[in-house]
């Protein structure tokens, strides 16, 4: 949890330390530019809202998915207040007006009340959907009539509070507590994937969030108070952009809705390992069909262990990664040892004993893994007492990757059918495992293996029959 921790606030720290700096060294300078460019501002800053708004309802209705329908309203709301809070401009349609105060205090933080509200489970459930649609319709409806009773009886709105008072606080902390919220998901999304667009999405919330400090803070004339609209739009381009298009061109917000399984890094390795993980595992396949079938299966089973042990993002996407690598040296076993129908010579069993050398050694010529990648491949052989090989490292020298990975693979390979034996039944496996933990294998990585395993329909992995 520390690790996570430190991971979110770091991250968020160096998206918000620019802004932050702008706000610090210039905000109290004096500017006021003419009415159209403040127009023009809001104006494709909702334009943006709206086009996420669409794709975003669109896709979650289609799907009957109540938390895409949900952020559809977040970014409906926007965009309905953005309009307000633009149309309301002096000197566009009408005067001085209150209007113009109130509907731009409410966009960021309204907009993350409703982000922050995703994350809540009963929204997986496709009732929810209806009911959704219903509340986007009406709370558009509720903002628009606001804003069109602001325009035509100013008075009847209620007082905006100073900037800096007590209120504006209270506010300004509620909307930091909300954004905290899509903030985790959106971090720990882009730590699993590493992928530009949600890395977008993360700094597009932490300038959401940053744009609430001028916007509560500072007063119309002073330059923060612009940088905090400037903020706002960059910001919703950010999220809204890379989300739309992440949810029209695939299934759903992974960033915003934060439900991105470790499992799914290894069901749709290209998407998000890279396509270079994609052709060594295809490479691996046109070798040995077994070999790259067992691998998956291991690299599937590793990460949903990690997941139960509690790994943070950063480990799980290096045990996805691993697990698919980890025989990965199997490329350079000749195919009449690798193939052999029976069992091996003790010198054919010293030629397969080199593939942990070589996988590592092709992961460090390929370049760009990371050395827990790298250890993996090199000892996912090695056990505890020091029987394993390549180095016979045992207890602490093997990391908890590692240990986690040789789990894995022992469970796969005896559940898996050969030519030359049958495999193993679940419970023969796991009684191997068992008689094992604390001395070869890991006690306390056979203990989540066996409880992830319990949570399966069917426990036995798939058998993998070789010709």
């Amino acid at each position: 949890m520390r690790h996570r921790g430190l991971s979110f606030l770091a991250l968020t720290a160096a998206c918000a330390s620019l802004p932050l700096a702008i706000v610090h060294f210039f905000g109290e300078s004096t500017y006021y530019p003419p009415s159209w460019v403040h127009f023009a501002f809001i104006a494709v800053g909702a334009s943006i809202a709206a086009a996420a708004a669409i794709a975003l309802t669109v896709a979650g209705a289609r799907r009957n998915d109540g938390r895409t329908v949900l952020l559809g309203t977040a970014f409906t709301v926007m965009t309905a207040l953005l309009a307000v809070h633009g149309f309301a401009t002096p000197g566009i349609l009408v005067g001085e007006t209150g209007v113009i105060s109130v509907a731009g205090a409410a966009v960021l933080p309204v907009g993350a009340a409703l982000l922050a509200l995703s994350a809540l489970p009963s929204l997986q459930r496709p009732h929810a959907v209806r009911r959704l649609l219903v509340l986007q319709a009406v709370l558009v409806t509720a903002v628009l009539s606001f804003g069109l009773v602001g325009l035509l009886a100013p008075d009847a709105l209620p007082a905006v509070p100073e900037a800096g008072s007590t209120p504006a606080v209270i506010l300004l902390v509620a909307g930091f507590a909300f954004f905290a919220w899509p903030a985790v998901r959106a971090v720990r999304t882009f730590v699993l994937t590493r992928r530009l667009a949600d890395l977008s999405v993360v700094v597009g919330i932490t300038w959401l969030a940053v744009a609430l400090y001028p916007q509560l803070m500072m007063n119309y004339g002073e330059i923060g108070w612009w940088a905090g609209h400037g903020l706002e739009l960059v910001g919703v381009v950010l999220v809204g952009a890379p989300v739309a298009l992440d949810v029209w061109r695939t299934t759903q917000s992974r960033p915003l809705v934060g439900d991105l399984q470790a499992a799914e890094l290894v069901r749709a390795e290209e998407t998000f390992l890279g396509a270079r993980i994609r052709a060594l595992m295809e490479r691996l396949a046109e070798k040995d069909a077994y070999t790259e079938g067992h691998t998956r299966r291991v690299a599937m089973l590793s990460v949903q262990v990690g997941e139960e042990l509690g790994l943070s993002a950063g480990r799980l996407r290096s045990l996805a990664i691993g697990g698919l690598l980890h025989d990965i040296g199997k490329l350079s076993v000749p195919d009449e040892i690798l193939k052999k129908p029976g069992p091996l010579e003790p010198d054919e069993y010293d030629v397969i004993r080199t593939h942990t050398v070589r996988g590592a050694e092709l992961v460090m010529e390929l370049g760009g893994f990371r050395d827990d990648v790298r250890r993996m491949v090199l000892g996912h052989h090695e056990r505890l007492d020091g029987s394993g090989y390549p180095h016979g490292r045992s207890g602490q020298d093997i990391d908890l990757e590692t240990r986690l990975l040789a789990c894995c693979d022992v469970y796969d390979a005896l559940c898996s059918t050969r030519v030359y034996r049958d495999a193993w039944s679940h419970e023969q496996a796991l009684d191997l495992l068992r008689a094992e933990a604390g001395h070869t294998l890991d006690a306390r990585c056979v203990a989540a293996l066996e409880r992830v395993l319990e949570q399966m329909p069917q426990p036995a992995v798939p058998v993998l029959a070789v010709a």
